[in-house]
């Protein structure tokens, strides 16, 4: 058995969500904030079976897009700003997923 977390852009979650428990996959939704960008994303806890493990990755890899966004810069906090030192484009979205093995899981 595998418990799979997976870490989406809040703009892709709900479709991600709806593509998961349309393939019967249980998954629970927790909001999360990244520490880079402070902005908000999905964490998503499934746990499945080890065949099962390919067809989430699938899914989620499918419905989770990237995009750029503008950051503001850390090299000027504290000495005012700079020319061009406001804002700089990153790229954000798609998705984090890892697999973890579990060893027992009980349900009541």
């Amino acid at each position: 058995m595998k418990l799979m977390i997976a870490i989406v852009n809040n703009d892709d979650s709900a479709v991600v969500a709806s593509a998961l428990t349309k393939e019967n996959f249980v998954v629970t939704k927790l909001s999360t904030t990244g520490g880079f960008l402070m902005v908000g994303n999905t964490t998503f806890l499934i746990g499945m079976e080890d065949n099962k493990v390919e067809a989430a990755k699938k899914i989620i890899s499918q419905y989770s897009h990237t995009r750029t966004h503008q950051a503001a810069t850390t090299e000027s906090f504290g000495r005012g700003f700079a020319e061009g030192a406001l804002a700089h484009d990153v790229t954000v979205g798609g998705a984090t997923v890892f697999v973890l093995g579990v060893e027992e899981m009980e349900k009541y």
